[in-house]
């Protein structure tokens, strides 16, 4: 079995989208390039320049490379940092959801569009107009609409936004005062434009608060992914300095989302980043450590392990570390 194994060795993988197209799981990794660039806070050793899809039928065997996707220097509005993506299908053709920074330093999301999940994707001439930050999830509703789910703090940006406009005075909220929301956004029926100003999707605790500033155990940091499960919404994230990934449930796509607990604990490295997909009636977790690379931190690589749920709905927490 390669469950908690890495899953791809040939090449530094991280921040997996998966999904089920034509009855196969296909992964949309970010890739990590083989630099020695110092870490810090910004992600500015995160200098991913192209995107590999990744086919996988049989869980007991690595997936297969069907080659590079897209690549920066095919994207008129970027400059560089392509991080996490995520891919969507619609009427048979495929839309790549990807972050990167324009000619200023800003992220903005782009949209490249594929006839096949394996791609290659041809990128729009312009970045979705009023995107920003990181870290997409794209959701399809069970009426055929389709969501964003995004956000990311420190180097993602996200902390200087306040309702959907950018400062450079804006931090992160401290103590009481409630964290910084991910957003969700519907998109357009062309997938290629918001059809509406992003929205926050509010965590909050038992009684019904918004989770604080101070409350790094909880509050979201970055790397959202959204699914949906016996009628209830999950959504799942990361915490960035405190290293958990954790779940919140709702009724509501728009929430609020109840804090339910840690999904996987600190792994090796400092970011963690995960997806979470159903495959062949089996739940799967889709994350990222620095096994490959022994605990250099840009230098990731993708693993994955079956993932349970208890008889009311809550997510069995998995162990993050390496045995």
């Amino acid at each position: 079995m390669i469950e908690k194994k890495p899953l791809i060795t040939h090449m530094y993988t991280a921040d997996p989208s998966v999904h089920v197209f034509n009855g196969k799981l296909y992964i949309y990794p970010s890739h990590d390039l083989d630099l020695d660039i110092e870490s810090n806070d910004n992600g500015d050793q995160y200098m991913m320049e192209d995107y590999h899809a990744f086919r996988m039928e049989d869980m007991t065997k690595s997936p297969v490379d069907c080659g590079e996707i897209l690549n920066v220097k095919n994207v008129k509005w970027a400059k560089m940092q392509m991080w996490d993506c995520d891919c969507a299908e619609k009427d048979g053709k495929y839309y790549l959801y990807f972050p990167a920074r324009d000619k200023d330093g800003m992220f903005r999301f782009g949209v490249a569009v594929a006839d096949k999940p394996e791609g290659p994707f041809i990128p729009e001439d312009n970045y979705m107009k009023g995107s920003y930050s990181i870290d997409l999830c794209a959701f399809k509703e069970d009426d055929g609409s389709y969501y964003l789910t995004f956000g990311g703090i420190w180097g993602g940006q996200l902390d200087q936004y306040r309702n959907n406009v950018w400062s450079k005075d804006n931090k992160e909220p401290e103590g009481d005062v409630p964290a910084v929301c991910p957003k969700i956004v519907k998109l357009a029926d062309n997938m290629k434009e918001f059809a509406e100003d992003p929205k926050d999707l509010v965590i909050v605790d038992k009684d019904g608060q918004p989770l604080k500033g101070r409350d790094h155990n909880r509050r979201f940091f970055e790397a959202s992914w959204l699914f949906k499960k016996d009628g209830k919404y999950y959504f799942t994230y990361s915490t960035g300095d405190t290293h958990l990934l954790c779940w919140a449930v709702s009724d509501k796509l728009h929430g609020p989302y109840s804090y339910g607990g840690v999904i996987l604990t600190p792994v090796l490295g400092w970011t963690t980043h995960h997806s979470i997909v159903q495959y062949k009636n089996q739940w799967y977790l889709f994350y990222h450590d620095c096994e490959l690379s022994k605990g250099i931190d840009n230098k990731r690589n993708l693993k994955f392990c079956k993932l349970q749920f208890d008889a009311d709905g809550g997510i069995v927490p998995v162990d993050g570390s390496i045995k």
